[in-house]
């Protein structure tokens, strides 16, 4: 393993932790560079971005607000810091449905785009949110009503912003005339990041089978990759809360008038879709390593088949083809390892079926688990798995836990973790059925040499295959 590649800085702590590891018997930690790539156990229009302070910044549809997540790591952001930077009111034009907002930098201020509306899906318009303080985690975000130009009276969602030739565009999913069954591609250029300077140019229709079911025709959640000398548009197509939904590829010419619609030219087939158990893939972004070196696509899916809008955040690598074109390749499933994003912290992997357990917890085989085994039968009020951490300094660690939740109705499950003998809340899990993995995330403060990281059964149930620390860079 090429510790080097990940993060230089925590060669030494690697060391110090191994030589620990070695010193005790009680203890069957493993240093990996490997990760199973679920960021978000749950979430869905994820929008991710890594600004000049050093942070990733993710964002992504709860519903109910705007919620913001920063980390230094890629794969920490799941415990990373958030806030919720807006509420809607309680009623009004933009009070219900808040779906895919993003966050951008533009003109030293902070912007956010986010769809919203009173409840009536056909009252659905893009709204922007400004905060004018170099952290977006301190100073407001206020809401200055509609983006404004002729895209304010009409229905439109999934708005992004990129900038080429020193112009800002904008590009988003609306309806052709008042349809609500037919959803198209349009692009302007912006007077401001308030404001269009045109109405929107159609780019792209769903006039290929894939980006259609029944009577549903999408194009939506468009999202922009300027490469060498080409720009595309990665799209989601087809309807999203079907395992058919998928993404598709339109490219252009950078000097191109990217106005005018015969400028771009659409792939014939989807360019992501359902493979490896990974159902339903769409709404991406994109994003750079920490260390720059590679290209990492973000998107939501199902957390399994026909589960619809129940869905998670997942991330890989990919690669550009010929022409710099995109290629994504397959899905990873869900239980396969994959490396972690160059420049992203190693990290200890502690098996749970290696873990302290008592009062009916007990190893099961498993072949999708990470060790071949997991711990389930945490049942019982007293049930608990222990895990022996040690670290080699006192601080705060990521603690990322792969469980698996089958609760009865579809509940969600919670585990009570304390650290040390000292209560440190409860970790959630999400429903996912009974072996479908995914992963939950916390950040805890851990004291530097042996620590006792104990889960106890909360509520419903949830079993455990494998837990893995690193550190919180800053």
């Amino acid at each position: 393993m090429n510790v080097s590649r990940h993060f230089p800085g925590v060669l030494l702590y690697l060391v110090v932790v191994l030589l620990l590891v070695m010193s005790g018997c009680e203890h069957r930690g493993q240093i990996t560079s490997q990760f199973y790539n679920i960021l978000l156990q749950d979430g869905a229009d994820p929008w991710v971005c890594k600004h000049t302070d050093g942070f990733y910044y993710l964002t992504c549809t709860n519903q109910k607000n705007v919620t913001v997540w920063r980390s230094r790591s890629l794969t920490g952001l799941g415990a990373g810091e958030k806030k919720i930077v807006w509420f809607p009111s309680a009623n009004g034009p933009y009070s219900k449905h808040v779906w895919a907002p993003e966050l951008h930098w533009i003109n030293n201020r902070w912007y956010i785009y986010v769809t919203a509306g009173d409840g009536r899906i056909e009252t659905q318009r893009i709204i922007v949110l400004e905060n004018g303080n170099n952290d977006p985690f301190q100073g407001q975000f206020k809401l200055k009503g509609k983006l404004q130009g002729p895209i304010s009276q009409s229905w439109a969602i999934d708005g992004t912003v990129f900038k080429l030739h020193g112009v800002h565009y904008f590009v988003w999913s609306g309806l052709a005339g008042n349809d609500l069954t037919r959803q198209n591609l349009y692009i302007a250029r912006m007077t401001d990041p308030l404001t269009l300077a045109e109405s929107g140019q159609l780019i792209s229709a769903p006039t290929q089978k894939w980006e259609s079911s029944g009577n549903r025709h999408i194009n939506e959640a468009p999202q922009v990759l300027i490469k060498g000398d080409k720009i595309h548009i990665v799209y989601s197509a087809g309807p999203s809360w079907a395992d058919g939904y998928c993404l598709g590829l339109l490219t252009a010419d950078i000097d191109s008038d990217l106005l005018s619609k015969s400028s771009w030219k659409k792939r014939d087939q989807p360019i992501f879709q359902t493979a490896n158990g990974v159902y339903g893939p769409g709404h991406c972004c994109f994003v750079k390593s920490r260390d720059r070196k590679e290209d990492w696509i973000i998107y939501h899916a199902a957390r399994h088949s026909g589960s619809g809008w129940s869905r998670n955040i997942r991330a890989q690598c990919f690669r550009l083809g010929r022409n710099n074109t995109p290629e994504f390749g397959k899905p990873v499933g869900p239980n396969m390892l994959i490396a972690l994003p160059s420049g992203d912290p190693p990290r200890i992997r502690y098996e749970a079926e290696e873990a302290t357990l008592a009062n009916g917890s007990r190893v099961i085989k498993q072949d999708s688990a990470s060790g071949g085994a997991k711990v389930g039968y945490i049942n019982h009020p007293d049930s608990y798995v222990e895990f022996a951490v040690h670290t080699n300094r006192s601080g705060f660690h990521n603690l990322e836990v792969r469980f698996a939740n089958g609760s009865a109705s579809e509940k969600q499950a919670t585990h009570i973790l304390t650290v040390n003998g000292s209560n440190c809340g409860t970790i959630n899990y999400v429903n996912t059925g009974w072996n479908e993995f995914s992963n939950s995330w916390t950040r805890l403060e851990l004291k530097q040499g042996l620590n006792k990281v104990r889960f106890t059964k909360g509520l419903n149930h949830a079993e455990i295959d494998c837990i893995d620390v690193f550190p919180v860079l800053y």
